[in-house]
């Protein structure tokens, strides 16, 4: 819009790390594959510990770690106002991510063998003094708040000017891309409460209520009824969407919550590359990370898919825009048929290398055998 590059500091995002670890665990609990957790996943996963360790700094007065340095999944918000370091203290969704994976990390060391985590502790030279210092990371780590369960986005977040939308929308129409539109007025996205995209919602996104609820209290804050859908209100003013992932978050988060608005972002998710709504990006590429998580959304939400260590749980919330979804899925070496619509579920257990799986259907574990097929009511029962 200017003429001018835009100084680029997303190297600053180590979040990124956060979700490679995320991706590790999930891969395990979906697979039971505990060859490739002992040998692969776990020195990776303990890498990334040992790297958010040396990231964390003891504030004395708040008798609490801290991150400084980052930049959270909001790309616009790099750096404080005037300021000419680049980087934020305390990015929320980071330090959040960075406790849990202290939490997994130290449950990974007592899931493997005893010989491989001897020999995994050595070659990664971590010692009982670095295990102590997790374990107190992950229950010291400070996460900002503003008030009322409002998580806060970074510290300092609160003292930026709130953004006047309307003033914007009214003299640009599209403002999606924010960041441009301010550069060319000689502003910055950094001195306003306006984001391209989720960043504390991401939390809502990858966590349930009970595991977020755990982590959080386990860092020795309290988990509030209506958090949730709290910091939903308050992060959605605050979104221009810039990124089509955010379209993603949000149509997840939102579909408990608010179905219209659900469904008003899956397809502006889904159509982001062929309508090119951002007005000249898709001709750089397609965004391959938005269509895989419009099929996750499909998938884990709309169809209620849920790895668990017990079952496989299948808690179904269909659009009213959807007639039916159908998937056929490995779970734990299991093959396993699923489809539902919004009057039944089919689950048929087609083959794997036991002839039991665990399978819960609405608050329900049910034992399936080899070859069964079952049906289940999602009618009401008068």
């Amino acid at each position: 819009a200017s003429g001018n590059w835009i100084p680029d500091n997303t190297h600053l995002q180590r979040h990124v790390n956060s979700a490679i670890a995320f991706n590790i665990w999930n891969h395990y609990v979906a697979s039971d594959d505990k060859l490739f957790l002992s040998y692969f996943g776990a020195e990776m996963f303990l890498s990334i510990a040992s790297f958010w360790a040396s990231k964390a700094t003891f504030n004395k007065e708040r008798g609490r770690y801290e991150i400084h340095g980052v930049v959270g999944p909001d790309e616009y918000h790099t750096s404080y106002p005037d300021s000419k370091e680049q980087g934020l203290k305390n990015n929320a969704y980071t330090n959040i991510m960075a406790a849990w994976v202290f939490q997994k990390a130290l449950e990974i060391l007592e899931l493997i063998e005893k010989s491989r985590k001897r020999e995994l502790l050595r070659v990664l030279a971590t010692d009982d003094a670095e295990l102590a210092l997790w374990q107190d990371i992950s229950k010291k780590m400070y996460v900002p708040f503003i008030i009322d369960g409002i998580i806060n986005q970074f510290e300092g977040y609160e003292l930026l000017r709130e953004f006047p939308w309307q003033d914007y929308r009214e003299k640009y129409g599209d403002i999606q891309r924010l960041d441009r539109i301010l550069e060319k007025e000689g502003e910055s996205t950094n001195n306003y409460k306006a984001s391209k995209q989720a960043d504390v919602l991401m939390l809502f996104y990858l966590f349930t209520r009970e595991e977020l609820k755990y982590i959080l209290e386990n860092l020795g804050y309290e988990f509030r009824d209506g958090m949730i859908n709290n910091n939903i209100e308050y992060y959605s003013e605050r979104t221009t969407h810039g990124s089509t992932l955010s379209r993603l978050v949000f149509s997840w988060i939102q579909s408990k919550y608010d179905k219209a608005k659900s469904w008003e972002n899956f397809e502006a998710l889904i159509l982001s590359d062929f309508e090119d709504i951002q007005g000249g990006t898709t001709p750089e590429g397609i965004h391959l990370g938005a269509m895989a998580g419009s099929l996750d959304l499909i998938q884990r939400n709309f169809a209620g898919l849920s790895v668990c260590d017990d079952a496989l749980w299948i808690n179904p919330r269909v659009p009213d825009s959807m007639k039916k979804i159908s998937m056929r899925i490995n779970y734990k070496k299991h093959w396993i048929y699923v489809s539902v619509d919004h009057e039944k579920i089919k689950i048929s257990f087609e083959e794997g290398w036991s002839n039991e799986v665990n399978i819960g259907v609405c608050n329900e574990v049910y034992k399936f055998k080899m070859g069964e097929v079952r049906e289940f009511s999602l009618i009401p029962q008068s």
